[in-house]
């Protein structure tokens, strides 16, 4: 039997004529773009071009393919609405009941779905983490469930980070960061990470509770172009901002614009320090960085120009 025009292929593979029809384009466009090596592709035996599902999302994503109808290239049995809010729902719901399985499933959902990693973090997973955390101030929920959802969300990020870094270029600019000593949050470094990933990024993420001493070695053992510092949690002010303030200016001095960000970081406390960029959120993060390093122009639409 014949597969249908806007049938997933097995193993996620993609035709020409799918993904033209999701893009709004025409299949010649696809082709050209694949022959000019915007769009990774297969062949097949009979020289047919095949598309993965990962690499289109991912381009989409970044802005280097027109908006999708990505609804159209996702399995029935994966495929749910792209709407933040609903997922922040359906994960604040698995979080109440604790049930792991339906967490990481949640997370997983929506990234398919079409959601930026930026947007996963800002609108999904951070407003439905800030609700467990009411919970456990409010004694609705133990800090052994608590520890339970985060370590949850944390897998299903674990999980994801091969679909996010698909076929990411080798001459990437490189990133560093991480929390501070005494900050032993993991969930917001690992999602800068990956915000920096799919935005073409080689992030580097150090992980919570780490000593300044230690940035500042990475600084010349890797280079990077930009540090990033989540900061969830400050115990003592002002050795913190003793810390930070050597910490910036050791980055500054290499050229290193520093991206600064997390809860803990209040008005007051943000007067006292230097920084390159500040955000209450990813988006932030991720447009700065884009900024940095642009992405490639997106692709000319129409059909390939003819060769002499």
């Amino acid at each position: 039997m014949k597969r249908p025009d806007n049938a997933p292929v097995d193993g996620g593979f993609l035709s020409t004529v799918q993904v033209a029809k999701a893009a709004g384009v025409s299949v010649s466009t696809i082709k050209r773009w694949v022959d000019d090596g915007i769009l990774p592709a297969h062949r097949t035996a009979g020289g047919h071009r095949k598309l993965v599902l990962a690499d289109v999302l991912r381009l989409t994503r970044e802005g280097s393919l027109p908006p999708s109808d990505l609804g159209q290239l996702v399995p029935a049995s994966r495929r749910e609405p792209n709407d933040p809010e609903r997922f922040c729902a359906q994960l604040i719901e698995a979080a109440k009941e604790t049930d792991d399985p339906r967490i990481r499933s949640v997370v997983r959902a929506a990234y398919q779905s079409g959601l930026s990693v930026e947007t996963l973090a800002d609108r999904v997973i951070s407003p439905a983490m800030a609700f467990v955390g009411r919970q456990w101030q409010h004694a609705q929920m133990d800090v052994g469930a608590e520890h339970r959802v985060t370590g949850a969300v944390v897998a299903a990020l674990f999980e994801l980070q091969g679909q996010v870094a698909a076929n990411a270029a080798k001459d990437r600019p490189v990133a560093v960061g991480g929390a501070p000593e005494g900050d032993h949050y993991i969930l917001p470094s690992l999602l800068a990470k990956l915000t920096l990933v799919e935005a073409g990024w080689d992030a580097v993420n150090v992980g919570p509770n780490t000593p300044t001493s230690a940035f500042v070695t990475l600084f010349d053992e890797i280079r990077p172009r930009l540090l990033w510092l989540s900061v969830s949690h400050i115990g003592d002010g002002e050795t913190f901002e003793k810390e930070y303030s050597w910490l910036y200016r050791e980055a500054h001095a290499r050229g290193i614009p520093v991206a600064l960000g997390g809860r803990a970081l209040t008005e007051m406390m943000r007067s006292r320090l230097a920084y390159t960029t500040f955000g209450d959120g990813l988006a932030q993060l991720a447009d700065f960085a884009r900024t940095l390093c642009p992405p490639p122009k997106r692709p000319k639409r129409g059909r390939p120009t003819a060769k002499p």
